[in-house]
């Protein structure tokens, strides 16, 4: 009697285990089916030569992957400014000296000086009474030296930035007399940044940082090296940046420090923001000088750019190539044609040029 239902027990067990193993064979199987079923359905065919669960596990990396891309439709517009400015908030300081007022200042007031006064501030060596006529307490007798040295120079920047100090404005762009700037892409541009972080905006002339010697005293002196924008091309420094600046570049701390490195004041402003402050320098290539290849500036991109220059290049004419309201003969900067290009409502701009 208990052999039998022994017997009868071990029955029952096996039949137990035998059953619960073919139900989770379905099981599988039919798992299987269903996420080949989904991979056919919803997988390109590239996948579809894929097991089932290679291809969903294909699927759903896919869909990972998508999930954490962010969501942009192909219309949508850029990100809003980090700061709402006007042209007003910028103090544009133009660098130039008296011999070159007629030649090259002139067709500065001509042309993007001419909509930007209020935002522009001339800084030269000489008095100048048709100037002082045209642009009245902004135009500014540095008393520097003529010379083109780099204490001259230095001399006119510290001027340059003790009279944006004072001006209480957002944002000290430098440029030179060679340079045309569209204002309007200017403000754009520094739009994107608050002007109480610290800011240093241009492009470097060098392809490598420049190194110098910083002179410690007591005969004592050490190398530095950083990057710097050229003062040819033009730069901005945001108001907080500037405002750190002041131990070195304020009153005539500024002629002492280019001393403690005897190189130029735009080397000089890289050396204060780069070197001592360790603020790494933006690069933006809208800003242009004439130590650049200006042929390279396409006339469709003209509107982007935030300084034009022109000059000499590999002993050829560098200029704009734009064939637009004036000759080279005529307009041989290409100044005037960039203007008329930017503003055709321009008085002296021929009406329907076809650019």
């Amino acid at each position: 009697m208990l052999k039998n239902n022994a017997k009868k027990a071990a029955i029952t067990a096996a039949s137990a285990a035998s059953l619960g193993l073919l139900l989770l064979v379905l099981t599988v199987q039919l798992r299987r089916v269903q996420v080949d079923e989904v991979t056919r359905v919803e997988e390109p065919a590239s996948a579809q030569g894929k097991t089932g669960f290679s291809a969903y596990f294909t699927k759903l990396t896919r869909g990972r992957r998508e999930a954490v891309r962010p969501a942009r439709s192909a219309g949508s517009a850029p990100p809003p400014p980090a700061e709402d400015i006007t042209a007003d908030d910028v103090f544009i300081a133009v660098k130039t000296t008296k011999k070159f007022h007629r030649s090259r200042l002139s067709l500065l007031l001509d042309t993007w000086i001419s909509r930007n006064k209020q935002q522009t501030y001339i800084f030269t060596d000489g008095e100048d009474e048709e100037l002082k006529k045209k642009m009245g307490s902004h135009a500014v007798n540095t008393n520097c030296s003529a010379a083109h040295s780099r204490q001259a120079l230095s001399c006119k920047m510290a001027v340059e930035y003790d009279k944006f100090i004072e001006s209480g404005k957002k944002w000290f762009c430098h440029v030179d007399d060679d340079n045309y700037v569209n204002v309007r892409t200017l403000v754009k541009q520094l739009s994107q940044y608050p002007h109480t972080q610290d800011m240093y905006i241009g492009k470097p002339s060098l392809d490598r940082p420049i190194e110098a010697t910083e002179r410690l005293g007591d005969n004592k002196m050490k190398p530095v090296n950083f990057w710097f924008a050229t003062g040819g091309a033009g730069f901005c420094v945001s108001r907080g940046l500037a405002l750190k600046m002041s131990p070195w570049a304020s009153g005539g701390h500024f002629m002492n420090t280019a001393e403690k490195i005897r190189l130029p004041d735009d080397c000089t402003v890289g050396y204060i923001i780069e070197s001592v402050l360790g603020v790494p320098l933006t690069r933006s290539n809208l800003f242009h000088s004439h130590l650049e290849n200006l042929q390279l500036v396409s006339r469709s991109e003209i509107h982007k750019q935030i300084t034009l220059s022109y000059g000499m290049f590999e002993n050829k004419s560098n200029i704009i190539n734009l064939k637009g309201a004036f000759s080279v003969e005529e307009d041989p900067s290409r100044f005037r044609s960039v203007h008329c290009l930017l503003y055709p409502d321009t008085p002296w701009c021929p009406p329907q040029v076809a650019y």
